[in-house]
């Protein structure tokens, strides 16, 4: 089964297998991903690999928003420290440009920033560099098992497109 194929039958226990977008572009970046869904960057929820003393996490973010040093450290208890991009893919399951908070590998957990929570939509991808997935962030939420809602971004308050 392809990453994609991966994510899309997972996603079916949540009823939600139908919310996964084919792109014909590349959505492998922030600005790619905007520019193929014809929306605002910051409704991309980007998903981010951190390694921590305790193993690999996912941290989904605004397509807007930029970690923050002093407050990630504050909430995980040390430096933000992303793997190298030749180890993503063995870490989390999935190729860099196609990282995403849906059946990542055993043990990798979820966190979700709150610089999601001010959109009624969002696109986090699908588990390629041409997919997305279109969402709440309250079905993100249930959907990708996050351990909690954090805050360490910063640079999104300024910003609040309309979706």
């Amino acid at each position: 089964m392809n990453p994609v194929e991966k994510v899309t039958h997972y996603l079916a226990q949540f009823s939600l297998e139908d919310r996964v977008i084919t792109l014909d572009a590349s959505s492998a970046t922030v600005a790619l991903a905007a520019q193929a869904l014809g929306c605002p960057p910051a409704l991309i929820a980007k998903t981010l690999s951190f390694v921590l003393k305790e193993g690999v996490i996912l941290l989904v973010t605004a397509g807007d928003a930029k970690v923050d040093n002093p407050k990630y450290k504050a909430v995980f208890g040390q430096k933000p420290k992303m793997p190298a991009g030749d180890e993503v893919e063995a870490l989390t399951g999935f190729a860099p440009g196609g990282v995403c908070p849906f059946a990542a590998k055993e043990g990798v957990k979820v966190y979700l920033d709150v610089s999601l929570k001010r959109f009624k939509t969002i696109y986090p991808a699908g588990g390629s560099g041409n997919t997305a997935v279109r969402l709440t962030p309250a079905e993100l939420e249930t959907a990708s098992r996050a351990e909690k809602w954090v805050d360490v971004c910063k640079n999104w308050q300024e910003h609040t497109p309309a979706d």
